[in-house]
């Protein structure tokens, strides 16, 4: 009988410049199944993020992008569309280069945002602009996982055995638990599937003051792309 390897799967809605908390999961997981087929909330992460001087990581600002919602409060984050694209690329340039373009590692900054600026000028799908976003930051991670978007699976209605379907449809073994998901996750739909719930921890960084909330551009920006990667290496149980 062929052994196969072990798969892990993280489920999580598209975040724009996503926090280190975020990021760290995704970097554990094998697939991030992007979560985009559910309710657009308008006070998560989905098209803004907090950015903050180096020197002062709690004097934090939001950079969003404005969105519209086709249906209104019902609209899905894969139907939302950007309000403005030009005004939105203008504020992202800005914004970014005038918090971290002194920074010591700001090339991998600029690089992670040129990808997101390309994106700007070629979709209005705001799902699709957080998702590149994510990607870019997780490619100077060196994270060579796949992608999948859970409006292209099936799954159940219900929260948490439609996590268990979701990660059952892309073939793992092990479903990757946020803190925030932890708070109403029921194992139960998962054990029935066969698959083992694994709550990593977060890495250093994001439980410091301030770092919650924060994007992970301030790590990046900070501490460089190396330097970030081995501290969320570190995280990883052995």
């Amino acid at each position: 009988m062929a052994v196969t390897d072990p798969r892990s799967c993280a489920v999580h809605q598209p975040n724009f410049f996503p926090r280190s908390a975020t990021l760290a999961k995704l970097f554990q997981a094998d697939v991030w199944v992007v979560l985009d087929d559910v309710q657009f909330n308008a006070r998560d992460y989905q098209h803004r993020a907090r950015l903050a001087p180096l020197h002062d990581p709690a004097a934090q600002r939001w950079l969003t992008v404005p969105v519209h919602r086709p249906q209104g409060r019902a609209s899905r984050i894969a139907e939302l569309r950007l309000a403005d694209p030009d005004t939105s690329r203008r504020r992202v340039a800005q914004l970014v280069r005038q918090y971290y373009g002194r920074g010591p590692h700001w090339a991998c900054v600029r690089d992670a945002v040129d990808e997101v600026l390309a994106a700007l000028a070629l979709t209005d799908r705001v799902a699709d602009v957080a998702e590149v976003s994510t990607r870019a930051l997780l490619a100077q991670l060196g994270w060579r996982g796949e992608v999948v978007r859970s409006s292209a699976l099936l799954s159940s209605d219900e929260r948490s055995a439609r996590l268990a379907d979701l990660a059952a449809a892309v073939g793992a073994d092990t479903y990757l638990c946020g803190r925030g998901g932890a708070r109403y996750l029921d194992e139960a739909p998962f054990a029935a599937r066969g698959l083992t719930v694994r709550y990593p921890p977060q890495p250093e960084l994001a439980g410091k003051d301030g770092m919650r909330t924060l994007s992970s551009l301030w790590a990046f920006a900070a501490l460089g792309s190396a330097a970030l990667r081995d501290e969320l290496t570190a995280a990883v149980p052995v």
